[in-house]
């Protein structure tokens, strides 16, 4: 029996709880890593002082662009990889993969190039006041340099991931993640590089992130092979990349954009204001990364099921998957409600207005916290099977669709309150909206 044999047994006749709980643990440690060294960017870079805590949370936008491109490519290639897998069509999937990766490196080139040489511009329509701009210019030029490393990472992450394989996944960006949290603070204080010391760990971490995850293909560790050779020659293949990948394309271009316009109108406040969001973007980062990593531990059981038609065990994973993670997000809410302001201290307890900001906007956050398993669980459903218009609808649905007029109305009508409930408000709808097309999509599998 060869190793993709195997796999695709594994993969199709383990128990449910099991297979997904087995995958799912890496890409949880996996996400929970990359969003503390996120914060402890945060959490560093607050100890230059208010301002420079908010070009954190401009620079975030940024990355949540690069994050969108290699998103979109990574899950576009992933889904595909995971039903061809399922199919048993493996030298099908070597062409997805490579096409994936190597576009990847392109995209990120061009976003470095165009980006290094617009950057003031970039910037303060990012949402920079003039004092946090210098902090914002030198912190994201380093960011600017890593984006093809960045860009491909995700794609790797996300093949890795969709071949059953997380825990390959999990090594080297968990790595990468424990070594930026080590660097921040040696280049930040100890060699006296402020705020670009932060951003030089990072660029350096998704370096080693993306050598460790390269060399999985190098070392045929993969079930899919990467090569110049596999790239696709015909348009047709890219376009299933991007229209299967479009709903994470979507989903992280608009998580760059509300970070834009909740940036903007958090500027008319000042620097506390712009910090204070940006440092509970970063907290709810960390706890809606445990659903995430949940999810894309149940996605590759989802592709490799729906594409050798086991239905009952594609319903079975969705179910799993929903009930385990409102248990996981109750129970954050329940805490950050409780311990909001002890939370916000520890990023900046000299700041008490960022304090009373920011507990604030947790605590309302935290309303609407367990309704994201069923964001999460419905969206990455819909993606994974195919059925990407209705998935890229959900995906523009939070943080688009819903948050960007929200945040408009609120913000004019109630002020900075507005801005500190635009999210959960959002969160709320979107989750109504998921619930007919959760229904029409077990409808058809039961046919």
């Amino acid at each position: 029996m060869t190793n993709s044999q195997a796999q695709f047994l594994k993969m199709t006749e383990t128990p449910i709880p099991n297979l997904v709980s087995r995958l799912a643990v890496p890409t949880i440690i996996s996400m929970l890593v990359s969003s503390i060294y996120n914060m402890a960017d945060t959490f560093f870079v607050a100890k230059l002082g208010t301002s420079a805590a908010g070009a954190v949370g401009i620079v975030f936008s940024l990355m949540a662009v690069i994050q969108a491109i290699g998103f979109g490519l990574g899950m576009g290639s992933g889904s595909n990889i995971s039903r061809l897998l399922g199919q048993q069509k493996n030298k099908e999937a070597d062409i997805i993969a490579s096409t994936g990766f190597f576009s990847a490196i392109t995209f990120g080139l061009i976003l470095t190039f165009f980006g290094t040489i617009f950057i003031d511009y970039l910037m303060k329509n990012l949402g920079a006041t003039e004092t946090i701009l210098p902090y914002a210019k030198d912190y994201a030029k380093y960011i600017l340099f890593g984006a093809p490393v960045m860009c491909a990472s995700f794609v790797m992450n996300n093949i890795l991931r969709s071949e059953g394989k997380a825990t390959l996944s999990m090594v080297g960006i968990t790595f990468g993640g424990i070594l930026n949290i080590i660097l921040d603070p040696v280049f930040i204080f100890v060699f006296k590089l402020g705020i670009s010391g932060a951003a030089i760990a990072t660029l350096l971490s998704q370096c080693i992130s993306f050598s460790l995850l390269l060399s999985c293909f190098i070392r045929k560790k993969s079930t899919t092979k990467l090569h110049i050779k596999n790239v696709s020659k015909k348009i047709g293949t890219y376009l299933l990349i991007i229209k299967t990948g479009l709903p994470s394309l979507c989903r992280q271009a608009l998580a760059s954009t509300a970070t834009i316009f909740l940036n903007v109108s958090a500027s008319f406040y000042g620097d506390s204001a712009v910090a204070a969001m940006s440092i509970v973007g970063r907290i709810f980062m960390f706890t809606m990364s445990a659903m995430i990593g949940l999810g894309q531990g149940f996605q590759p059981v989802l592709g490799y099921n729906y594409g050798a038609k086991k239905y009952d065990r594609v319903r079975e994973a969705i179910f799993f998957t929903g009930k385990a993670g409102t248990v996981v997000m109750t129970s954050f809410a329940v805490i950050g409600f409780i311990f909001a302001e002890d939370i916000m201290k520890v990023f900046r307890k000299e700041d008490l207005e960022v304090i009373v900001i920011g507990a604030f906007a947790i605590k309302m956050q935290c309303l609407a916290l367990p309704t994201h398993p069923m964001i999460v669980v419905s969206n990455m459903t819909l993606q994974i099977v195919g059925k990407s218009w209705q998935g890229t609808f959900l995906s523009a649905a939070r943080q688009g669709i819903f948050f960007l007029p929200l945040i408009i109305i609120f913000s004019q009508a109630m002020g900075l309150t507005g801005i500190q409930i635009t999210q959960p408000v959002a969160d709320v709808l979107t989750a109504i909206c998921t619930v007919p097309f959760m229904i029409l999509f077990f409808k058809e599998i039961k046919q």
